[in-house]
């Protein structure tokens, strides 16, 4: 079967992980994706990711991060979807919980958090917000 919207899937596998308090949870490897979770990675909201080779296809290994026992990420959603695809400049960038948690943006120079693309000043497609 065939995804339609890839980084939503890894998002919600991300989101039922931390409900389920698992350590890590498995996703499909692509590059857009190994570049949001490097953003989550940089900005603390996840352990960290490997790639696991182990099988037909390549995976990535998402090792969830958890404050006192409750997840790091409170809310992690999807802002452009496939039916709907949102973007913003750089003065326009949305701030999420008045600047507590980060928007991940799509850019020209890559994929970036909004502070990054803020200081780069440049915008670009708005993927998912976290808090």
């Amino acid at each position: 079967m065939a995804l339609t919207d890839p980084l939503g899937d890894m998002l919600t596998r991300i989101r039922n992980g931390q409900q389920a308090k698992k350590d890590s949870v498995l996703s499909p490897a692509s590059k857009l994706r190994a570049r949001v979770l490097e953003v989550l990675q940089r900005e603390g909201y996840i352990r960290g990711y490997s790639e696991d080779a182990t099988g037909a296809h390549p995976q990535l290994r998402i090792e969830l991060k958890y404050f006192e026992g409750e997840p790091a990420i409170k809310h992690v959603a999807r802002v452009s979807k496939p039916g709907r695809r949102v973007y913003s400049g750089s003065k326009e960038l949305p701030v999420v919980r008045n600047g507590l948690g980060i928007t991940i943006v799509s850019t020209p120079k890559g994929v970036l958090s909004d502070a990054e693309a803020r200081a780069q000043n440049v915008g670009g497609e708005v993927l998912a917000e976290v808090f």
